[in-house]
């Protein structure tokens, strides 16, 4: 399988799978604000201080989650845009470069493969018995172990899965610290409201 053939059959896949995924996101964001409003409209006619937290706090959580979907959406589409590597322009080539060097990874889909017969010195691997090498060029026994560990030795991860992954995980905790910074703001407010309510009562 080429370069071309992997990277269409990635956006067939691709395009076959968010319609589901987005259906079924879009009900339990529907459903979770649902009840997160009448939460929120039982809390503030019981004076349920907690219901009042959970509705402020889960909104917010909401709001942050459908933001972060769509930065990983777009950085993805972004990335295969630069599909096929063959023929990146500078900025792309660059960017790349810094990706595979950070995450260890070569290529976006298929590994070295996707950067055809010129594949870049970041994709050398350095670990033996973690390499691949190209094939009809060097034996893998000659490349990918020392003493030798060739430039025919290569990174055998994508990158596309590795960079998502650690942008997921960079944004789980972005939204983690500004979900609890969120309740317990939102809880002290209420607070002070609660307070000067007793005040003014007294």
């Amino acid at each position: 399988m080429n370069t071309l053939e992997g990277t269409e059959m990635h956006f067939y896949f691709s395009l076959q799978m968010v319609p589901s995924i987005s259906v079924a996101m879009m009900y339990v964001i529907e459903v979770g604000c649902l009840l997160l409003s009448v939460l929120g409209v039982f809390g503030a006619c019981k004076g349920k201080r907690w219901c009042l937290i959970l509705y402020a706090a889960g909104m917010a959580a909401a709001k942050l989650f459908v933001c972060f979907q769509k930065r990983v959406v777009r950085e993805e589409s972004k990335l295969l845009a630069m599909m096929p590597l063959t023929a990146p322009n500078k900025a792309n080539r660059t960017l790349l470069h810094n990706i595979q060097e950070e995450l260890e990874c070569c290529g976006l889909i298929e590994g070295y493969k996707d950067w055809g017969a010129s594949i870049p010195a970041s994709c050398n691997c350095h670990y033996p018995g973690k390499c691949v090498s190209t094939p009809h060029q060097y034996p893998v026994y000659a490349c990918c172990f020392e003493p030798f560990m060739l430039p025919c030795c290569f990174v055998p991860q994508p990158c596309l899965p590795i960079y998502l992954s650690e942008l997921k995980l960079a944004f789980s905790l972005v939204m983690a610290i500004q979900f609890g910074s969120g309740v317990f703001w939102v809880r002290l407010s209420l607070r002070h409201i609660y307070v000067n309510l007793l005040l003014n009562l007294a």
